[in-house]
């Protein structure tokens, strides 16, 4: 997704379109021109005329929170690779099968009977091995940006881990999640 340069304040109605389309905005504002309120962590703003170097860096800055706000969904095919965004990892088998029933549920809360029916359709070995899976499952998937939680007395539920650097930004690198981080501007 491309960073959308706008002038403010001419052009505050398309603006306020990129805002409900949820793209990334960089405001460029004349000296003397007071800066718009801040909407989102997807909008910044740079007096001009300013350094090329100093509008690449937000642009990037930009493009980069958006990256984080539209994690890829995972997935999860035939041969056990869950792949989210550009990362994958590849499952054994009962943990594919495990991780493929939290899948289809994602953020929904999945009994222990049902995971267990899913890991081993031929039966359960016992309320251990499904622990020790969903523990060996947890540790395989977390370096994606995933998490299993467990609900107490309920089950396990898969989500997206918020907690997670955002891997993505140059040569791979990881970063913090940039919407957590204050606005710096010029």
């Amino acid at each position: 997704m491309d960073v959308v340069l706008l002038r403010w304040p001419l052009e505050r109605e398309r603006r306020a379109h990129l805002e409900r389309e949820g793209r990334p905005r960089l405001l460029l504002l004349d000296d003397g021109v007071a800066p718009p309120a801040p909407v989102d962590c997807l909008e910044d703003w740079v007096r001009v005329p300013a350094a090329a170097e100093d509008l690449r860096s937000r642009v990037d800055a930009l493009a980069q929170r958006f990256r984080a706000h539209h994690r890829a969904s995972p997935t999860l095919d035939g041969d056990g690779v869950l792949r989210c965004g550009e990362q994958w990892v590849l499952l054994p088998p009962v943990e594919a099968r495990l991780v493929g029933a939290l899948l289809e549920r994602m953020g929904a809360v999945v009994s222990r009977e049902q995971l267990s029916r899913a890991g081993w359709p031929g039966g359960s070995p016992g309320r251990n091995a499904l622990d020790v899976h969903v523990l060996r499952s947890r540790r395989r998937i977390a370096p994606l940006g995933l998490a299993i939680r467990t609900v107490r007395s309920r089950g396990y539920l898969l989500e997206l881990d918020p907690g997670v650097p955002v891997v993505g930004g140059e040569n791979g690198s990881a970063t913090s999640d940039p919407c957590q981080e204050p606005v710096r501007n010029a």
